[in-house]
């Protein structure tokens, strides 16, 4: 398949879908949505939203049933970066090459962006349950996924291992722990939500959520290779900042050669998951092999 068209087809229909759900508010709101908005469409490849989509078709769902949760996990990740850049966090000022956040606005009105792309992020599936009348199960548990993948059991609890981490010698075992809950959550999230609502049997969903959690660790490490070895042209911000912040990395423990062929090795184990769904699963196969390659 093409996956740089299918990419770029989804991600406008994604961006087409999120300019709907947060149009611009005048009143007195308008300040915090411009901010919201701004870091939103600032950029970015809309991975959390496309993983989605694309599960729930693996499963033979409509991935147009599953936009608003698709919409949903990308306002949480959006909300996770501003206050990531934030300078009681790692203090960046690009964020995919323009200024973060708070160098945009200010730290209060970034912090309060992130909170409200957070909250809007559930007001949002929220308000689409009506669509899927009679699985209200569901939809709660994709809720309650959301919540444990962006919260203290997910997202969240990973970022305060990784800045308790910072300037200490780590085990393999605690690198793992913090890259499977500071990035793997939410995307695993991603793709069983997207089983989920695609209306998959129970081992359908099994076996892409393990899809969803080798996926998961596999960009984490491969973002850590691209801090190392990446372009900031391509990368939209400065290179070498997780060893400047002396960052638990999978380079600083294994070294950069153990490193990729760990990448590899979680790559082909994600992509022997999809083996069930056949050529359905094509759009999952090509995203967890464009990661071994990928520049930004």
């Amino acid at each position: 398949m093409d996956l740089k068209a299918y990419l770029e087809e989804r991600r406008r229909l994604v961006n087409r879908s999120l300019e709907a759900y947060l149009p611009a508010v005048r009143g007195p709101a308008f300040r915090v949505t411009q901010a919201m908005h701004y870091s939103l469409f600032v950029g970015g490849k809309r991975l959390r939203p496309i993983l989605c989509l694309a599960a729930a078709e693996a499963v033979g769902g409509d991935a147009g049933e599953v936009l608003p949760v698709a919409c949903a996990l990308e306002m949480i990740h959006t909300y996770s970066l501003i206050h990531d850049d934030l300078p009681a966090m790692d203090d960046d000022d690009l964020r995919r090459g323009q200024p973060t956040c708070h160098k945009q606005f200010d730290e209060a009105t970034a912090i309060l962006a992130g909170d409200g792309l957070l909250t809007e992020a559930f007001q949002i599936v929220a308000a689409a349950a009506p669509r899927y009348e009679g699985r209200e199960a569901v939809v709660l548990e994709v809720i309650r996924l959301l919540a444990a993948g962006a919260g203290y059991q997910g997202m969240v609890g990973g970022q305060m291992l990784d800045l308790l981490a910072e300037g200490r010698q780590v085990t393999l075992k605690e690198l793992e722990t913090i890259h499977r809950h500071k990035t793997g959550a939410l995307l695993t999230a991603a793709v069983r939500s997207g089983a989920l609502l695609g209306g998959g049997s129970r081992a359908e969903v099994t076996a892409l959520t393990a899809y969803g959690e080798k996926f998961g660790l596999a960009f984490q490490i491969t973002d850590d290779l691209l801090d190392v070895e990446g372009e900031a042209a391509e990368m939209g911000k400065a290179p070498g900042m997780d060893q400047k912040r002396r960052k638990a990395t999978y380079p600083a423990v294994l070294g950069l050669e153990a490193t990729r062929t760990w990448a590899r090795r979680l790559v082909d184990e994600a992509v022997a998951c999809l083996e069930p769904f056949q050529e359905k699963a094509a759009p999952l196969r090509e995203l967890a092999r464009y990661l071994l390659g990928r520049r930004s």
